[in-house]
């Protein structure tokens, strides 16, 4: 499978070092297998005045048995609880590979509510129903990054 990176440089050689904490699924290497998703992240740095750049990866499925992994195949409560616990730098779990929806503008602003006690789990999760997950792949250790992920290569937008 390819996989997709939307940054402002070409990154050959991922690694966790670079990486920002309190984020969706905590700290990682954030990919997606949809191109016009890492469009959309690159141009954020477009429009920041900088470039935008697409690295692309191929991705070895063959060893996730290897890997410790969490996957949300939708919004849920357990897709809430875990981001909210990586958001505020609470997640302590050891997964290797997580996979799931993005916390878009839309989501991100339910989630918001949400947190800040203005609407109650059950509203956010039936709110978040209606919307189509995009999907993104975090590489939270090196070990994953490593055994699965080989650089391709890289375009400008």
């Amino acid at each position: 499978m390819r996989l997709y990176h939307g940054s402002y440089l070409e990154i050959k050689s991922p690694d966790l070092l670079h990486s920002r904490k309190n984020v969706d699924f905590g700290l990682g290497f954030y990919t997606t297998p949809l191109y016009e998703q890492a469009v959309n992240w690159a141009r954020k740095f477009k429009r920041n005045g900088g470039s935008g750049i697409i690295s692309y990866y191929r991705f070895d499925e063959k060893v996730l048995h290897k890997l410790k992994v969490l996957k949300f195949d939708t919004y849920s409560d357990e897709w809430l609880d875990f981001i909210l616990n990586c958001r505020a730098g609470k997640d302590v779990s050891d997964y290797d590979l997580v996979i799931g929806g993005v916390a878009n503008d839309k989501v991100f602003n339910t989630i918001e509510l949400f947190f800040d006690g203005l609407i109650d789990k059950k509203e956010a999760i039936g709110r978040l129903k209606y919307e189509k997950p995009n999907l993104q792949i975090c590489f939270r250790t090196q070990k994953a990054l490593d055994y699965s992920l080989l650089y391709e290569g890289s375009e400008t937008i």
